[in-house]
């Protein structure tokens, strides 16, 4: 069972987190914590900060003011070596994957194991390792393809293992589901859920899927006007009277 009292320490925590760009100010005291173990889903609509938000998280965009919490370090006040070292604790699935075109999946795959020498069990090759991920997603049989030659939802569990392939101890899915058919959406969410028992991750997932939400979290944050408006379960926020949440929930 999660635990997520006060006194239990977060593997995760943001605090305070303001982000503008120009006249636009995106996110406005945005605040969360993620708790071992859990997955953490944030809804929000279009254009209301979400991305912006998990891209803080690693570093690919700078915050304005707040504070970033991984596994007890704030991220605001290390050096970019001591970031770098702390980000291979956290694995990143992109929107649209982010697969290197000219790569197979065998070198996407391989690409981390390289520049991360000291996190690699030394009594195991890379093709050990490489195949063990792969395996994990259902798609060793691709280790020698291009990316091209995947579907679209391949090419995601393909992101997933490359994710993966350190074993890091949070991940971060930046809408998992989007651009695939119902089918394979479903595919992606039940892969998401192994994953979390297979590695024993604390997942942060973005979304706007409202089945993906449904299925895969233990609490959900809705962020409105870029602070965390609501907080709950699925359900007690889908039955909830607020026009603002209500308004998540519509068909």
């Amino acid at each position: 069972m999660i635990e997520t009292k006060e006194d239990i320490q977060p593997i995760l925590e943001i605090k305070d987190l303001h982000k503008s760009f120009g006249d636009n100010h995106v996110l406005n005291g945005f605040n969360l914590k993620l708790f071992k173990g859990e997955n953490l889903v944030v809804m929000g609509k279009s254009g209301s900060g979400k991305s912006v938000m998990i891209k803080t998280l690693v570093g690919l965009l700078e915050a304005d003011h707040g504070s970033i919490t991984i596994k007890g370090e704030d991220i605001m006040k290390l050096g970019r070596k001591e970031f770098d070292v702390l980000r291979t604790e956290i694995g990143f699935l992109f929107q649209g994957s982010a697969l290197y075109d000219s790569m197979t999946v065998r070198e996407n795959l391989e690409f981390p194991l390289r520049r991360n020498r000291d996190r690699v069990d030394a009594s195991r090759t890379t093709e050990e390792l490489v195949l063990e991920a792969l395996e994990n997603v259902g798609l060793a049989h691709t280790i020698d393809l291009m990316p091209v030659e995947l579907s679209g939802g391949m090419q995601r569990r393909v992101a997933l293992a490359r994710a993966l392939i350190l074993k890091p101890k949070i991940i971060l899915y930046d809408e998992p589901t989007t651009g695939l058919d119902p089918i394979t959406a479903k595919e992606i969410i039940h892969l998401m859920r192994t994953v979390q028992t297979t590695y024993n991750t604390s997942s942060l997932i973005i979304t706007h899927d409202l089945d993906c939400a449904r299925v895969i979290s233990n609490r959900m944050i809705l962020l409105v006007d870029g602070i965390n408006y609501a907080e709950g379960t699925y359900k007690e926020l889908s039955i909830s009277e607020d026009p603002k949440v209500k308004a998540f929930f519509k068909d």
